[in-house]
């Protein structure tokens, strides 16, 4: 008969369900769409930025604070507020009980935003692909790439996305044998074959993409992007040094290229 479980036992399994419960649900958070990085024009300096409690460039503070989490900017009479306010609705410093020390913004005294947002923040690691920057070190939005779900800033979002969907290889063959890769992770910017796509590692969801069994990252059937391979990085890299011809570097090879024909 196996030992029945104490409830010391009960709340520490169930405490690890829920974490692990956040933790799938904030992979799946609109980065760009949540109350804590909504665009935000300083009252002072009229410069816009991502929803802060302190202005990024001035340091100063906004009128009226917008919830980090529920997103609101004025809290009612009857909420489950910690600050008790009966029969007054508050707003600005009145309604604010925290700062969020991932995003940088107000979190309103609500028990429920108080209790929750910290372990549910979607800015937790929210550290730039490209530049490495946090929250902290810029003033604009933070977003996902929509290829690679890595965090960027609002200044390399665009020149990343563009340049995602490159492998680093020469060929589409898989990085285990010579066959053809039919499932690429855009994260680890490489393909697998069938057989190397399974991974002992992470599991497969039923319904769903292998993951790669490098970063367990959910793949895609490389038949479905728009791939490339590597060695096309160089003809942007020396048409900016050579604006008459550019270099195509492969296989340590250098082949010269008019670009007036």
């Amino acid at each position: 008969m196996p030992k029945k479980k104490t409830g010391a036992r009960k709340k520490a399994e169930s405490r690890k369900e829920r974490e692990k419960q956040i933790r799938a649900n904030r992979e799946h958070v609109d980065v760009a769409k949540h109350p804590c990085n909504v665009n935000m024009e300083c009252d002072k300096c009229q410069r816009k930025q991502k929803n802060r409690a302190f202005c990024y460039f001035c340091s100063s503070v906004q009128k009226l604070p917008v919830c980090a989490q529920c997103g609101k900017t004025k809290c009612m009479k009857s909420s489950d507020c910690v600050i008790k306010h009966p029969g007054i609705h508050s707003t600005g410093m009145a309604m604010v009980g925290a700062v969020c020390d991932f995003c940088e913004a107000w979190v309103c005294h609500g028990r429920k935003c108080l209790s929750t947002h910290a372990c549910a923040c979607p800015l937790t690691d929210a550290d730039c692909i490209e530049c490495d920057r946090s929250v902290w070190d810029h003033g604009g939005r933070i977003f996902r790439c929509s290829f690679c779900q890595n965090f960027l800033c609002e200044d390399d979002q665009f020149e990343h996305q563009a340049s995602c969907q490159v492998l680093q290889a020469e060929t589409f063959k898989c990085v285990s044998c010579n066959r053809l890769g039919q499932h690429s992770c855009l994260r680890c910017k490489a393909c697998y074959c069938d057989d190397h796509a399974k991974s002992k590692v992470f599991k497969q969801e039923k319904g769903k993409a292998p993951p790669c069994p490098k970063c367990g990252h959910e793949t895609q059937e490389t038949k479905d992007l728009s791939m490339s391979i590597s060695y096309l990085i160089y003809i942007f890299q020396f048409i900016l040094f050579n604006p008459g011809c550019f270099f195509l570097i492969k296989r340590e090879e250098e082949v010269q290229i008019d670009t007036d024909h």
